[in-house]
């Protein structure tokens, strides 16, 4: 949200690998963050103490830099070449393993902090020029937008070149940000059920790629092709990872003549309050009657939320954060984040109650720090999605073992009580009417809130 890098700072390999996850997602995102790993003392790692480990081997899996710092009178410059290099490749995780003996020691003089900027390389314009020839060209494309794209000024831009050459425009699944709401593009998003997805691109002779990755299915399934292309379609990516999204999609505007005014705005559109049973339709209307201007919406509903997107589409303008990377336990610490770079700013995180558990803690983090977060859970007692791939993948039906694994119920979580007990105030809702008014106040109440709301499962 503060479009500059986050810093993590982790105890030994043990303590990064309880951040992996995250890390992971971080990575997908292009987050730029400086990632401070300690590690025992160069003098001590010779007694294979029970931390020591192989810290640069599990920090590269997440890790586009790493760099063990070996001696205090460097450590500066070492800290300095951490924070740009999170920036580079468009943003990535920086690695910075710092033994305790450099820390304690002597160091050198501070080092100077440069001005930093991300994504500054121009895109290049061989590129910019074969994608403007097949927009022209009459043959059926796919402008499909991520990243940096999703953002307000480029998504103008990328919605007024599709509707001047007749392309579709599509956004990545799980955007890491997108800007949306009234008065900014309604931007149509690939379906996470391959099936779907492949009738979205269906019929596309070109898919032009902005700040994306060309579309695959999440996973593979027996007698099904992973990748989403269409047969015969080809793939153009327009810049690669580092250069200037929307400097580049401005250069591809210029040469197809148009310019933002070409767009296509979301109108202000906000449903009436609904009324009775807690439906997944009548939970996305719920929180669109309620949604306030400029709220950062953190979602990790999973299939309990898949009514809630559609239902806010036409709010007032806001920020939706997905789950880029797929590993869950994102949503609470991200809402977190969210906050403290955002002072001021209202955040609401639709939260799946699988996923939660991974992560509850950081509703701690959130009473100490007093961040104004709203956290829905969507509590439908299953992993649902689990239950969904299970059948997808062929193995037949589940038996009682098996359907107890992905089952969160027997005992059942009261996550008012598991929120209260981290100093978080909690209630459970079980109509509509509740759920408009506990939304209310907390928008209205400083400080973070739960509240637990009852989902009626998708299988």
């Amino acid at each position: 949200m503060a479009d500059r890098p986050a810093g993590v700072l982790l105890h030994l390999g043990p303590g990064l690998g309880n951040g992996l996850a995250n890390l992971h997602n971080a990575r997908r995102a292009r987050t730029p963050v400086v990632n401070v790993v300690g590690d025992h003392a160069l003098t001590h790692a010779r007694f294979d103490a029970p931390l020591q480990s192989d810290i640069r081997a599990v920090a590269s899996n997440v890790s586009g830099w790493i760099r063990t710092s070996t001696d205090p009178r460097t450590l500066a410059e070492d800290g300095v070449s951490a924070i740009q290099a999170s920036l580079d490749n468009g943003g990535q995780v920086a690695t910075m393993i710092l033994p305790a003996d450099v820390c304690w020691l002597d160091a050198g003089d501070p080092a100077r902090l440069p001005e930093l900027r991300k994504q500054q390389r121009p895109g290049r314009p061989d590129r910019i020029e074969e994608a403007a020839a097949l927009l022209r060209s009459g043959e059926p494309c796919v402008l499909l937008v991520g990243g940096a794209a999703c953002r307000s000024q480029s998504l103008k831009l990328a919605s007024a070149i599709t509707n001047a050459t007749g392309a579709k425009l599509l956004g990545e699944t799980f955007p890491s940000r997108l800007q949306r709401g009234a008065g900014e593009v309604p931007l149509e998003r690939l379906v996470y059920l391959a099936e779907f997805a492949e009738m979205q691109l269906a019929g596309a002779q070109h898919i032009i790629l902005v700040d994306t990755s060309a579309p695959a299915a999440f996973f593979g399934y027996p007698g099904r092709d992973g990748s989403l292309i269409p047969d015969g379609a080809d793939i153009t990516a327009l810049l690669e990872p580092g250069e200037h999204t929307l400097g580049t999609l401005q250069t591809l505007a210029g040469l197809l003549g148009v310019d933002e005014s070409g767009a296509t705005l979301t109108p202000l559109t906000v449903p009436d309050r609904p009324t009775g049973a807690l439906t997944g339709e009548a939970i996305g209307a719920s929180i669109a009657a309620t949604m306030p201007e400029d709220v950062i919406v953190v979602d990790e509903g999973n299939t309990s939320g898949i009514w809630i997107s559609g239902a806010t589409a036409a709010t007032p303008r806001h920020d939706w954060l997905t789950l880029t990377g797929g590993a869950i336990g994102f949503g609470i610490p991200a809402a977190l984040g969210a906050s403290l770079a955002s002072p001021g700013r209202p955040v609401l995180n639709i939260e799946a109650d699988g996923s939660a558990m991974y992560t509850l803690q950081a509703l701690w983090s959130q009473a100490r720090e007093g961040t104004n977060v709203t956290t829905l859970i969507m509590n439908n007692s299953s992993y649902a999605v689990l239950n969904m791939e299970l059948a997808k993948v062929g193995a037949g039906e589940a038996g009682p073992r098996a359907q107890e694994m992905l089952d969160l119920s027997g005992p059942n979580l009261d996550f008012v009580a598991l929120a209260e007990g981290l100093g978080v105030p909690g209630r459970r809702v079980e109509s509509a009417e509740e759920l408009c008014a506990a939304l209310d106040e907390a928008y209205q109440v400083d400080g973070p809130h739960l509240i637990e709301v009852p989902t009626p499962p998708l299988m």
